[in-house]
Parts: structure tokens; sequence; C-alpha cells
């Protein structure tokens, strides 16, 4: 609180305990001036010149009641809500009855300090002594019946100040980080006007370097870009433009693309069916760049989110609702998918909720629809608008802008440590690039697919880009089958076993050699399971071997070699007869989805060819494996 404030209200306080009450009808002439301009200046949200002006009357007049209630009033307006509560107290002393104007807004300032119970009493009072009813005081109710039955159970929350690197006495809001966090870049609104994109990089002690703007062409310097989401990789850009020339609607969603040089194109309109004569804004982009979530103003609806995604031909699909967990009939915007893909965060004021707009969180269920929706509860939400938080791929560093006591001078950005039940799945991701496995520098745009060991469920279906990057999350907790193939080559093979990756931090960066198809070449099958000592497969292997299935019937003259190959545990003898016995399995499979015997050709290594020490349990694994050889091709 500011000091000279604090010092008139205890001066007043003191003197209004013998102060006589004073109304505008009997306040002198200069206090009812000071009041009046109070007033103006409220109505052109001046509200730090009608603090002083209402001051200035309370100098004059100490048992000025009415101006005392504009007090109360207006520091809730301007969210100083101990200032608001002090001022009302002082009414109090001055005159009980003349509490009754002010009375809602004390509520909501008691509510600010999380004095919830007290609120809900004096609201519950002002209901039943109301003569009319009234719709504030209701909606008000609701909020504080919700907060005093979920805020006894506080949340942890410590946010602290991202610094002097990132924030600065202009606003910054939006934060959007890349998967391996060391990239964020932001929206500062610059001397109150412009609103441009400022880029972060974390440097090599894990400190945010000075934000830089991204300057042009995405920063422009006669319009305003902002609410954007940078993609998990770091590749795409996606934000907000308002009224810019072509556009559809009031507000449209814009893309940039980062060249091989670390340039940025020229800003795209994302056009119809995305972008329309509506409000379309807050994009966010799924880490596998397939799906767009946004927010759209509609004549039915105030805000939903929707949802866009990107078909074959490379066009982007009609937009849908998400559905009814998590769009109401009223505000629904900042939607976050987190790299995860499968915890969605947004902001409600429809959700029940403590006031204004809160923060949820929605988890994707088996069938691909979305959860129940949580609040992320108090104090992180508060009887304020809340709305625009990321979380990182640790799955429990969140950012978000708040107008804190420590801010550096309007909105500044915050990270705190999100509480385990709110927090989404640990995201790890594998990188590189796809190349022909004779010409490193070949890049190949390839077709690469993540899929759920356990389940089959295709995690992410995606294609590099024109120079072969590309970029895969693997969120903790689950195996996962990895493939990459595209026509004419042999399709590549991988595992990502991370069911039990406890506190692993690392990723993976693999570039993926594709062989063409020819005599002699040979793929190793990694998905193929048996268990221990047995030549059953298991079901989890089929997705991978339905690959093989499809890859025989592109090419009906390819005639092949099935061969099983073991560690050195157990005798010679038996590990020849386990992998004869594995590799017979798997051609008895394929053969079952109708490729001719004669084309596949069974055979048992054992222990005879290892591809890595057997020395260590990772080397064993290698060593077990199932390979696909090509003994004669022909077109």
């Amino acid at each position: 609180m500011n000091k000279a404030l604090l010092l008139l209200i205890c001066l007043v306080m003191c003197a209004s305990l013998h102060a006589q009450v004073v109304t505008y009808e009997t306040a002198k002439k200069k206090a009812q001036k000071s009041f009046d301009e109070a007033q103006m200046a409220v109505r052109e949200y001046k509200m730090e010149d009608a603090i002083s002006l209402l001051q200035d009357a309370i100098k004059i007049e100490p048992g000025f009641t009415d101006a005392y209630g504009q007090m109360v009033i207006t520091s809730v307006e301007m969210r100083k809500y101990k200032e608001a509560i002090n001022s009302y107290e002082v009414l109090v002393r001055l005159d009980s009855a003349s509490t009754r104007p002010a009375m809602l807004a004390y509520c909501k300032a008691l509510s600010g300090v999380g004095r919830f119970k007290e609120a809900l009493e004096l609201v519950n009072a002002y209901i039943a002594t109301n003569k009319v009813k009234s719709a504030k005081a209701e909606a008000l109710k609701l909020n504080l019946d919700f907060a005093v039955n979920t805020a006894q159970q506080a949340v942890p929350f410590q946010p602290h100040n991202m610094g002097d690197s990132i924030n600065t006495k202009d606003p910054e809001y939006f934060p959007s980080l890349t998967i391996d966090n060391r990239t964020l870049i932001f929206t500062r609104r610059v001397n109150g006007t412009n609103e441009d994109f400022y880029v972060s990089e974390k440097d090599d002690s894990a400190k945010w370097g000075p934000a830089v703007s991204l300057g042009q062409p995405v920063n422009s310097s006669s319009f305003n870009e902002g609410a954007q989401n940078i993609s998990q990789d770091g590749k795409m850009l996606v934000f907000t433009g308002c009224d810019f020339p072509g556009g559809r609607g009031s507000c449209d969603i814009y893309y940039t693309i980062k060249t091989q040089e670390g340039l940025w194109v020229d800003p795209i309109n994302m056009g119809a069916p995305i972008n329309s004569r509506d409000w379309e804004s807050q994009p966010c982009l799924s880490p596998d760049k397939q799906t767009l979530y946004f927010a759209k103003e509609t004549q039915d609806a105030g805000s939903d989110i929707f949802m866009s995604q990107l078909q074959p031909n490379g066009k982007w699909g009609v937009p849908e609702r998400l559905g009814p967990n998590i769009n109401t009939k009223g505000r629904e915007t900042t939607p976050f998918i987190h790299a995860d893909n499968q915890t969605l965060y947004f902001a409600s004021n429809g959700l029940q909720g403590y006031g204004g707009m809160d923060i949820f969180y929605s988890r994707r269920q088996a069938d691909g629809s979305w959860g129940p929706a949580t609040n992320l509860g108090y104090p992180i939400n508060t009887i304020d608008e809340e709305a625009s938080l990321v979380v990182a791929s640790d799955g429990k560093t969140a950012y978000y802008a708040s107008n804190r006591a420590d801010s550096r001078g309007e909105l500044d950005i915050y990270s705190f440590e999100l509480y385990p039940a709110a927090r989404p799945l640990r995201t790890l991701y594998v990188r590189g690039f796809v190349h022909d496995a004779k010409n490193i520098n070949r890049r190949l745009i390839a077709n690469i697919e993540l899929t759920d060991v356990s389940t089959g469920f295709n995690i992410a279906n995606i294609k590099s880009d024109e120079y072969g990057n590309y970029l895969v999350t693997l969120p903790v907790g689950k195996d996962y089958a990895f493939n990459v193939n595209k026509k004419g080559f042999l399709f590549y093979s991988d595992n990502f076993s991370l069911k039990n990756a406890g506190d692993q931090d690392s990723s993976y960066e693999k570039n993926i050699p594709l062989q063409t198809i020819d005599t002699a070449a040979v793929l190793v099958l990694h998905n193929i399971f048996f268990d221990s000592k047995q030549y059953v497969l298991k079901p989890e292997s089929f997705p991978e071997l339905d690959r093989v299935v499809a890859l025989m019937k592109d090419n009906p003259m390819m005639t092949t070699e099935v061969g099983g190959h073991t560690d050195d545990v157990g005798s010679d003898y038996d590990n020849m007869q386990l992998s004869e016995h594995r590799a017979k399995a798997v051609v008895h499979y394929m053969v079952s989805k109708g490729i001719e015997e004669w084309r596949l050709q069974p055979k048992g290594y054992g222990e005879t060819k290892p591809v890595a020490p057997n020395t260590t349990e990772a080397g064993k694994a290698e060593n077990r494996r199932t390979e696909f050889k090509i003994l004669c091709f022909t077109y």
C-alpha cells in the first residue's frame, strides 16, 4: 500500500471516531467539487485520479460518507482490496447505515484477500434484506459458495517474477515456449500502444537472456500482433492479427515459418475455413502441428474453443467446437495444449469458479473426447481475471501473466511450480532429420508415426519438412513404436521405452537413414515382441508386422528372409531353436495376412550374429531382434 495513503487512512480513522457525519448534500462546496470530479474521472477510467480527488474531498470533510463509499468501489475496480477494506471500515465507524451502496464492493474486496466466508455471510444478508432481486449479488453468491467449499484446500502457489530480462514497465503477457525450454516468445505492449513479439533465449547456465524484438516481417510498425503460440519445434509461429489489410474479420489467425537460416517469412493469413467474419484469436498448435486450437466469437455464443485438423492435402479442416465439458454459454478463451497432447488448459467464466475468468484443465479420454474440466484452484484462480497459462515440457513449470505487487510496471510474466494433481505428463522428444542412407546430404520428406505399444493408438502422424527435419514428442509413462516411411524406401523401425522413465531428463537426437528397396537391404524390426524364452508373438507386434505386410503387397516381386536373433543367455542349441521358432512365427503371421509363403524364408541365427556386446542389458536387448532381409527384388 502507498505509504502516504496509509498515513492518511490512519489519520482519518482516528479523526472519524469524533468526526461529524457528512453527506454530499451537507458537504462543503469544495469537497463536493472534488467528489464530482472524482466521479467524472471514474467514468473516464482514470482511477488513480479519482482516488486522489476523493482523498482531497476527505481532507476537507473527514466524515464524508459518500466519498468513503466511492473510495471502496474505486479501490475494488483497481484491485486494491486492502485499501477498499480499510475505507469500508472507516465508513462503518462513521455511519453503518450508509454502507449498503458499497457493500457488494466490500464483499469483493474481502474475497480478493481470501476472506470468502465473511464475504458470503455479508452477501447472504444483503440478498435477504434486498427488496429487488440483484443479479450481481446472486452471481457473487454463486462464486462465494464455490470459494467457501474449495478455498480451504488451497493449492500450493508461489509465483516468481521472471525478472528484468523479460519484464519491463510495459505490459508483458501470453508467454509461449519451445519443447526444449530454451526459447520464450511473448507479447509486449510497447509504450502502451503497439503490441509486438519479443523473444528470450536461455543460456547454458539456464538463465533467460535479455528479450529482443522479433523484428520484421512478423512485427509491423502499423498493426498489433498478439496472442501468439510457438510450435514445440520452434519452426512455426501462429498468432492473432487484428484489422490487417486483407483480413476476413476484426481479428484473424496468421502464421509464419522459420527458414533453415533462422529467418521468419512474411506472415500468412490462415484463410478459410479457420478465419471468417467472426473474431478468431489465441491460437495454439498441437505438438505434432496437426491440430490448431483457437478461441472464436460467434453470434450464438460469447466465445468458444474450436479445433481444426490438418488434412492430407495440406489444408485445414472445418473448425469444430470442443465438447460440452469445455464450452459453455459463457466465454472460453486462451486454449493451451501441452506437449503431451493430452492435457488442455483454458480460461472460462461459464464454468463454476471464483469470479471473472478462471483457469481450468481437461484431459483427453481414451475415445478422444475431453474429460470434465477441473478448476486449478485458489490462489492460482482468484476473484479477478486469470487466463493464458502455459506449462513447460517438464510438466511442472507453469508460466502466466499477472499484475502483482512486485511487477515492473503493469502485467509481468511469472513462473511457478504447478502442483502435482494438475500437471500434464512430463514430455521428452526425439528430433533429427531423415536422409537417404546412401547420401546423408539428400534429405527426405517422410511420414513419421508414433504408436502407443500397449494400445496400438496412434500418438502422432507427421511429415518431416522440406529439409528432412522432424520433432516428435514422447510423453513419459508409455512405450512407443517409432516408424518412418517413404515410398520407394524400406521403412525405419525404432522403439522408445518410457514406461519406467523415472526422472530421465534427456531427449533423443536421431537422424534417420532410409534404405532404398534393393536386394540385400536389411530392415531391423525393433517392435516385434515375445515373452522371455517364448516364440508366441505378442499382440503389440502386430502393427509393425502389418507395415511389413503392406510393404510386400506394394512390391509383389520381392522375396525375403526373416531372420531371428537372440542374446547369449542360455545354450547355443536352445538359442538357435528359439530364434528359428520366432522367425517361423513371424512368417506364419504374414502368411495369414495374405503374403505367399514362397516369398518368405525363415532362418534362425541364435546368438551367432551379435550387433552389440552381450555384457550389458542394453546390448542384449539390441541382439534380441528380428531382421527382414531382401533376397530378390524386381519392379
